[in-house]
């Protein structure tokens, strides 16, 4: 048995020499592992001439799991819609703070990447988010399918999507300038306080009494600071002075020492917003939404191709 052993053992130990004698082939300086390279389309030739490379802006507009969150349904955005979309972001916003604060303003404050995606986040208490912003540096846009059915209307395209943008980008400036204590203390702690995810309830519907800009400006001061920013420069100055006359209405209700308390407190808001973008970053409010309405009508027209990818 033990002589058995003993002679199996030298024959694996005599094979085992002659593989080590036997020379192994060179390995190839090529890597055997591919990661296949996605060739540019013309709209991504044409993101990369008017996002990335003046701005350093990456807009992701093709479907990523990794880029969504996985509490709600989702799905791709239609490619025409994301192509419209870049041109509404392109000519309407960032163009129109180039035009008031300057170039170096935009590259330096603009977030640094969008995603779009084909459908709106629908919540548990019957609202829906159209967009969020993360970090300070990204916007994740929705409901991009349901933008050939808002293209034509400014009202419509400001309240799906542009407003959204306009929101989201004061939460980034906020980020980088916070914004004033005083503005938190016109609502917080009154009588008309803030009310959190309650805003959208029916029992909050006189939010312009209240003395809020949207119902959900109620949810939080920095919600209620972005309202405020987004509604004025998207919005006429009729269209601002309808909302502020619909907050004095019930002045025999919502009067307090013989004080309109709805009116006063969103016309304190505004005073605070404009001194904020005036201080902070030098643009002057009533400027940036002249422009910013200016290329709007431009765009709904019909003057501005929303779907050109001609690189100029």
């Amino acid at each position: 048995m033990k002589r058995t052993l003993h002679i199996a053992f030298l024959t694996s130990l005599a094979a085992l020499s002659l593989l080590s004698c036997r020379k192994e082939p060179a390995l190839s300086p090529e890597s055997v592992i591919t990661v296949p390279t996605q060739v540019k389309n013309d709209f991504d030739k044409w993101l990369e001439a008017n996002f990335m490379n003046p701005y350093n802006i990456e807009f992701k507009y093709r479907y990523e799991l990794s880029e969504t969150s996985l509490s709600y349904y989702t799905i791709p955005a239609d490619y025409w819609s994301c192509v419209q979309m870049a041109h509404l972001v392109k000519y309407s916003c960032v163009d129109s703070y180039d035009e008031v604060a300057g170039i170096s303003f935009t590259r330096t404050y603009f977030p640094k990447q969008f995603y779009l995606q084909g459908e709106w986040q629908y919540k548990n208490n019957g609202s829906y988010t159209l967009g969020t912003a993360e970090g300070g540096k990204k916007i994740f846009l929705m409901g991009l399918n349901y933008l050939p059915k808002y293209i034509n209307n400014a009202d419509d395209l400001n309240h799906y999507y542009l407003k959204t943008i306009h929101h989201e980008f004061t939460h980034i400036l906020n980020q980088t300038k916070d914004f004033p204590v005083a503005f938190s203390k016109i609502s917080g702690g009154t009588d008309y306080p803030y009310v959190t995810d309650d805003c959208f309830a029916d029992q909050y519907d006189d939010y312009l009494i209240r003395g809020f800009i949207t119902d959900y400006s109620q949810k939080e001061d920095r919600e209620d600071f972005a309202e405020m920013m987004a509604m004025y420069i998207t919005h006429t100055a009729e269209w601002w002075e309808a909302q502020l006359t619909a907050a004095s209405a019930s002045a025999p209700q919502n009067s307090k020492d013989g004080k309109i308390i709805g009116r006063e407190r969103i016309e304190a808001k505004l005073t605070l917003v404009k001194s904020y973008m005036k201080t902070n970053f030098g643009i002057d409010l009533d400027e940036l939404r002249s422009v910013v309405l200016r290329r709007e009508n431009e765009i709904v027209s019909g003057k501005v191709d929303l779907k050109s990818l001609e690189i100029k």
